[in-house]
């Protein structure tokens, strides 16, 4: 059980800002139109980018494919001073729900 709070994609706005860690070939697939795009394997030297997210009232909700990678980065973000929380299920779950998503080319999707 992680110690982390996980948010359902139903409790998001469409536009809602989400970190997407996944690497930059599942982003092109599709992903959230607002989402912050920093790959989990260069987090460590891109977290400053994510400095305006750390005086917020919610948390940095965080997603990747289904939730395993995030599940290895929030308790490192906790550590440099964030507030995170997992979206439940990912973007499969934000892709099965319907949700707008925007791809590089063609239909968008979540492999």
């Amino acid at each position: 059980m992680s110690e982390f709070p996980d948010v359902p994609v139903s409790a998001l706005p469409d536009d809602a800002v989400v970190l997407d860690i996944r690497e930059q070939d599942e982003w092109d697939l599709g992903h959230a139109p607002s989402a912050v795009h920093i790959p989990m394997s260069q987090l460590p030297e891109r977290v400053d980018e994510l400095a305006p997210f750390l005086d917020r009232d919610d948390p940095l909700v965080i997603t990747c494919r289904s939730g395993g990678r995030v599940q290895r980065v929030m308790p490192w973000l906790a550590q440099q001073g964030y507030e995170v929380a997992n979206l439940e299920g990912g973007m499969r779950a934000w892709h099965a729900a319907g949700r707008p998503m925007e791809a590089a080319a063609g239909e968008p999707t979540v492999s």
